[in-house]
């Protein structure tokens, strides 16, 4: 308790929020050993997702001397020598982009600050901008980094300080791990050397990017109508230019979700995957005359699909949009050397629309850092994608934004919806074309969200010590321990069961990791069902969500968290 009562006066001394200043002081004079402990007994952890957490006082929480601390730290790797033992260039750039959230702002300004002071060049976006946007920015100013502040879909307590390098991707080892090792360099804050000679930028960054979607896969067909929600994020505004720049219909907004709120007060999380957050959107679709609903999430980086059914509104799977992207994508570029990647935990539909088309398929870790390093010299990434509604699509130049657009992948979603509203068609006539020339891939997710992380370093690890001999009534054929590294990947926390074929024919997969950014454990699974140019789709559908259901209800069973 008095190491905790000194750090936190250590931390007082330094820290330049009156705000966070007075939190800590209260907790101070009301001797709370638990509320000490639980801000100075751990910290974040800084890593390939940069930062996330809580806003608050202390190591253990996002505020302005952690923020400080990190972009220190990313300003001592940047002006270090390099791996030749030549001096970096000091005056290279930083661009920052940052979100509505609260402090998202204040702590876009700090780290410009604290970049000028150590001798970079920090340019700062115009507003709150869509995270595309800034990861657009940093390989067309030609920057060294990016940084992005934003907790992305996390609830309203949180925020979160994301890092670019300058490929226009997020970083992965072992560049996080110099980060950190600088950071836990760094002394007080209030020694740092601060400069006041950042450029924020004009709007031209914006249209740049918006010019830039013009090569995205989009054809000729226009007529669509949309609903539309921001989720009370930063999109809207972006996302309403881009679509009048490229010839579609203003699309019909949620109005209590149109503006930027850092509460989000008409959702629980928002979070386009998270139920209820949708029921505002389709509810407008449901009285308004439009073909599709799209939603973001609050910094623009995912994407939602809803469609119409003789039963109502349906959300579309991350899965589903990713084979539809894919298509579009494919159909509208050339080249053999063209490269699809997705991930480990998604459907595996993208592999077989890859060998349709003969073009080049790879596999990657979770997170899009991973998924922009994937392939081999010589490949050209035109599509990359993960199940939880992260896209980047790109055309014969490859993509455009090497991390989740959501803003790019909402108006392919909409350029293909066109194309079949043309036809005649729609967007299910479409899905059920890839499941008879490629099986029904049917995906879903078992989530388990906790206050305790050990809960889930201690499911996984009885998941490894006795491994269940059966899944949903299929046999467990193989069981891969990601933490070992397969198929030439990095190794990761997780555990990958192939399963044996069901009744009905075709195999099934169940991936289990921890979430990289969310207190979850998160369970993958799919069932791929063969149907054939004459099957009845709609029972090999009722048949997979059987079959889903019973991988569901017994991994619940296996991980006894509830």
């Amino acid at each position: 308790m008095n190491d905790y009562r000194d750090a936190a006066r250590a931390w007082l001394a330094q820290d330049p929020d009156p705000e966070t200043r007075a939190e800590l002081q209260e907790i101070l004079d009301a001797g709370d050993p638990a509320a000490l402990a639980d801000r100075f007994g751990a910290r974040l952890e800084f890593g390939t997702a940069g930062l996330r957490g809580e806003l608050g006082a202390g190591p253990n929480r996002m505020n302005r001397v952690t923020v400080m601390r990190a972009a220190a730290g990313l300003a001592t790797r940047l002006t270090a020598q390099d791996e030749h033992g030549a001096a970096r260039d000091e005056r290279a750039g930083v661009v920052i982009g940052y979100d509505a959230r609260h402090n998202s702002e204040r702590f876009a300004l700090d780290t410009a600050a604290v970049m000028t002071g150590a001798g970079l060049r920090a340019w700062v976006l115009p507003r709150t901008l869509p995270t595309p946007v800034l990861a657009y920015a940093v390989r067309h100013l030609g920057a060294v980094a990016g940084v992005m502040v934003t907790a992305s879909h996390n609830p309203p307590r949180d925020n979160g300080y994301k890092v670019y390098w300058n490929d226009g991707a997020q970083i992965v080892p072992p560049v996080d791990a110099a980060i950190s090792a600088a950071i836990d360099a760094v002394g007080r804050v209030d020694e740092l050397p601060l400069g006041d000679d950042y450029e924020r930028l004009g709007e031209e960054i914006v249209e740049a990017y918006l010019h830039a979607l013009a090569h995205l896969p989009l054809g000729d067909a226009r007529d669509v109508n949309v609903a539309y929600t921001p989720m009370h994020g930063v999109g809207g505004e972006t996302l309403l230019r881009a679509f009048e720049w490229a010839g579609f219909p203003a699309p019909t907004v949620v109005t209590e979700q149109a503006e930027p709120d850092p509460d989000f007060p008409t959702v629980a999380f928002p979070n386009p995957e998270e139920p209820g957050a949708m029921d505002l959107a389709l509810g407008l679709a449901a009285a308004a005359d439009v073909d599709l609903v799209i939603a973001n999430d609050p910094d623009a980086d995912r994407c939602a699909v809803a469609i119409p059914t003789s039963a109502g509104w349906r959300m579309l799977t991350g899965d589903e949009v990713g084979g539809l992207l894919a298509e579009q994508t494919l159909r509208q570029t050339k080249g053999d050397d063209r490269l699809v990647v997705t991930t480990i935990v998604s459907s595996s539909l993208l592999g077989a629309i890859a060998r349709e088309h003969r073009v080049r398929f790879a596999e990657s870790l979770t997170g899009f850092k991973w998924i922009m390093k994937a392939g081999a010299p010589g490949d050209r990434l035109v599509y990359g994608y993960e199940e939880a509604l992260g896209y980047s699509v790109g055309g014969d130049d490859g993509v455009i934004v090497r991390d989740k657009d959501g803003i790019g992948a909402a108006l392919t979603v909409a350029a293909l919806a066109a194309a079949a509203k043309r036809d005649g068609r729609t967007i299910q006539d479409l899905l059920d074309d890839q499941a008879r020339r490629h099986g029904l891939h049917a995906t879903g997710q078992l989530s388990v969200r906790v206050d305790d992380l050990a809960l889930i370093t201690g499911a996984m690890a009885r998941l490894r010590a006795d491994r269940p001999a059966r899944l949903g009534g299929r046999t467990v054929e193989r069981v891969d321990d990601l933490a070992e590294g397969t198929g030439g990947l990095p190794p990761t926390d997780g555990l990958r069961f192939q399963l044996s074929a069901g009744v009905s024919g075709g195999g099934a997969r169940v991936v289990v990791r921890p979430s990289g950014t969310e207190p979850k454990l998160k369970c993958y699974l799919q069932v791929v069902l063969p149907v054939g140019p004459d099957g009845d789709l709609a029972t090999v559908r009722a048949q997979a969500a059987d079959d889903l259901e019973a991988l569901r209800t017994d991994l619940a069973t296996t991980l006894g968290l509830g």
